[in-house]
């Protein structure tokens, strides 16, 4: 695995982390009422669909062992170029019930590499 290939992975590790730590013991309510946590998660989102989308670039196959990579992208899509409507319960669900694997796809991924 190419070293930029291993950045972009780090990279998607840790901003899903982050975004999970801002959303750890809140609900969507809380979430939906505050701009600064709204801002901060999805910041975190964009990050992880920019370093898929360059990941995918540098190494296609890589990123397609990561379920739903394309889906991810496109989300990090609508947030970038969509974010006069975004719909704030398709992002809380996005962290709450996808982040969590998809992160733990990309941390194994990580992983294989470094004890090969």
């Amino acid at each position: 695995m190419r070293l930029e290939a291993k950045k972009y992975l780090d990279d998607i590790g840790r901003a899903s982390r982050q975004a999970l730590e801002f959303a750890a013991g809140k609900d969507f309510a809380t979430y939906a009422a505050d701009p600064l946590l709204r801002s901060g998660i999805e910041r975190q989102l964009e990050i992880v669909g920019e370093a898929m989308a360059q990941l995918a670039r540098l190494d296609p196959q890589l990123a397609a062992r990561i379920a739903d990579y394309r889906r991810i992208i496109s989300f990090r899509n609508i947030l970038i170029h969509g974010y006069a409507e975004i719909d704030e319960r398709i992002v809380w669900d996005v962290v709450t019930d996808k982040l969590p694997a998809f992160a733990r796809q990309a941390e194994a991924l990580l992983r294989e590499e470094e004890r090969s």
